[in-house]
């Protein structure tokens, strides 16, 4: 374990981490499987101990959250349409993509920012507004506010979590990603029990 944390240290302290956040930031807002948070996060405990300088960390998180959402917003308006259609009818992407699409519609910035705290809902979020031509300007200036928060809660969370076991780093990255899973699945359950309730209303009023 001490040849693992040594070698994390020597990568999130090398100069070269602010491109690698820009690189999986944006990897993450098109490919969610890419652990965005995580590689944020890591970054923010080490920065508790004064590499790498937090402030950078958050710009470039924000920065290639920025360009990722960007460029899933491209694939969207390219054809992603035609994608999200083809997505096997009742599959997790499918019931993703089609609350977006009924979000973007009416509310498309607030949910956009809302989306960028959830991995697989802010990219059907993004390709949806593609798909549907969300204004490219409004688009830009409702997400670039969403992942400078988000970029700020993700260092955050690491930074404060990396002061609070200031001899343990391990502890402070594992309760900085417990916690933001426990947020990412507190946001789904919310999403969930609402589109559960919405069905049943919408069965009681088929039902009378």
């Amino acid at each position: 374990m001490g040849n693992v944390l040594d070698l994390l240290h020597h990568t999130v302290t090398s100069p070269w981490v602010y491109l690698l956040i820009i690189a999986v930031t944006a990897i993450d807002a098109f490919f969610p499987a890419v652990p965005g948070e995580t590689v944020v996060i890591t970054a923010g405990v080490f920065a508790a101990g004064g590499e790498p300088n937090l402030v950078l960390v958050i710009v470039t998180a924000a920065l290639g959250a920025l360009v990722g959402d960007h460029i899933s917003y491209a694939i969207g308006r390219g054809g992603g349409a035609n994608r999200l259609a083809r997505l096997p009818a009742g599959s997790r992407r499918r019931a993703s993509s089609e609350w977006a699409r009924r979000a973007v519609d009416g509310r498309g910035g607030m949910i956009l920012m809302t989306a960028r705290y959830v991995p697989g809902g802010r990219t059907a979020v993004t390709l949806t507004m593609g798909a549907v031509r969300y204004p490219l300007r409004t688009f830009f200036l409702y997400d670039g506010l969403a992942c400078i928060t988000w970029g700020i809660y993700c260092g955050l969370l690491g930074y404060f979590g990396g002061l609070a076991f200031e001899h343990n780093p391990l502890t402070g990255l594992l309760a900085g990603v417990g916690l933001s899973l426990a947020v990412t699945g507190l946001a789904e359950a919310a999403r969930w029990a609402r589109r559960r309730a919405r069905a049943r209303a919408a069965d009681g009023g088929r039902g009378r």
